[in-house]
């Protein structure tokens, strides 16, 4: 992992959003980071964060008992394997080789609905081919309001080189 690489689980306790680092093991497997989720307090829909290398980034929420994934970019999962493991969660195939040009999101696009951050808006975000992926997970935690704690968080769970 590359040292844009992170993951971070934001919760809710005492009805106040929190933020925390996660470790680096969370970027290599799925069933790891879903263990990181289902760990936190499953007051307002615990969510976890994984960008890796900068190339993608993986959000996974919890409902209950229901888990939403939501991958930035389809193509990824290529080249790394968490992104291929949330494509076998989703049952979805692989892109094929004419595909790999293009950059499209897969999973639930309305997994922020209930913090007012609709499918319509998410999709707005993602769409924009210049950003990084950083900078569309930026947006997206600026929406829902996240934005100083998960800053800090992202700070203290960088891996380094």
């Amino acid at each position: 992992m590359g040292e844009g690489s992170y993951a971070v689980a934001a919760f809710r306790e005492g009805g106040v959003w929190r933020c925390d680092a996660l470790p680096s093991a969370v970027l290599e497997d799925l069933s790891v980071l879903l263990s990181a989720l289902r760990s936190q307090p499953p007051e307002g829909g615990p969510f976890v964060v994984a960008n890796v290398d900068d190339e993608f980034f993986l959000i996974a929420r919890s409902h209950g008992p229901r888990i939403d994934l939501l991958l930035s970019d389809l193509t990824a999962s290529v080249e790394f394997p968490l992104a291929a493991q949330v494509l076998s969660r989703l049952g979805e195939d692989p892109p094929e080789d004419d595909e790999l040009d293009e950059v499209w999101p897969i999973g639930e696009l309305d997994l922020f609905s209930d913090l007012e951050l609709g499918e319509d808006e998410m999709e707005s975000i993602l769409d924009d081919l210049d950003a990084y992926p950083e900078d569309m997970l930026d947006a997206v935690i600026a929406r829902i309001g996240l934005e100083e704690e998960f800053r800090r968080a992202r700070s203290a769970g960088r891996v380094a080189l």
